[in-house]
């Protein structure tokens, strides 16, 4: 049991993991316009349902990732006393370029979808910055933990032991599955905070679909390339670009 997982590295992951879960409740009750207050009580209970949540995802995250040779392999390094400022510096310029990336290819496809739902636009409008900025971190590290670490390291291994290369590794193609099926799942996932906004019809379904899954496919190969790092670092940005950049072009120039 002490070597299934690094469990020094599921410890960290998991305690960030509820920290960001607690950083994004404002966000989340002002893009809802929900009157409920934020107390000692709702973060105690979100600390809780998120405790147990996290770790089941980090510990079969950790546990799927080792096995197919993906994971973090930085932050493990790290832990384990190696210097990695070299290998740190080398994933920034390509992960934020990346990130920034797919919040402009994001803010693009939704411009028709924002004639067809503008109530969806005026509501992350008014959020404000720094509610959205705390958010960021949630997005950039709880969800790629969430879908990255553990629902693509899940489906490459499913797909692993269906089909494996010659030499014995996840082939390509069970990748891409693996990862275009967590960026489905990761659009739908938005669905129920988007249903308080606006009714669910077919089009929000859609919009859904592909403003998430422009984000998932990038965040997916960077995580297979590069390790949960380099996804997290680009997840991070696009929230940035989308929550609080664009936001504030779209207020400035109107």
């Amino acid at each position: 049991m002490k070597n299934v997982i690094n469990w020094k590295l599921f410890f960290v992951l998991l305690i960030v993991c509820v920290i960001t879960s607690m950083l994004v409740i404002p966000y989340s009750l002002a893009l809802t316009s929900s009157d409920v207050e934020i107390s000692a009580i709702l973060l105690l209970l979100s600390a809780a349902q998120n405790l147990v949540l996290f770790s089941v995802a980090t510990f079969c995250g950790l546990f799927f990732s080792k096995r197919i040779g993906m994971g973090m392999p930085i932050l493990q390094n790290v832990l384990e006393g190696k210097k990695q400022s070299k290998e740190l510096k080398s994933i920034i310029t390509p992960s934020v370029c990346l990130g920034i990336l797919a919040g402009i290819l994001i803010v693009l496809l939704s411009i028709p979808f924002n004639t067809l739902i503008p109530e969806l636009q005026l509501s992350e409008a008014s959020v404000s910055a720094w509610k959205a900025f705390l958010a960021s971190f949630y997005g950039g590290i709880a969800e790629e933990i969430l879908l990255r670490l553990f629902l693509v390291s899940l489906f490459v291994w499913i797909s692993f032991k269906i089909k494996k290369t010659k030499d014995g590794h996840p082939t390509d193609f069970g990748i891409w599955v693996s990862i275009i099926a967590a960026s489905v799942i990761f659009g739908l996932g938005h669905l129920p905070v988007t249903a308080q906004i606006t009714s669910l019809t077919g089009v929000v379904v859609i919009r859904a679909i592909v403003l998430n899954g422009v984000g998932g496919v990038i965040f997916g190969w960077l995580y297979w390339k590069k390790g949960l790092e380099s996804a997290i670092i680009a997840h991070f940005s696009t929230d940035i670009v989308l929550h609080i950049i664009t936001p504030l072009a779209v207020s400035f120039f109107s």
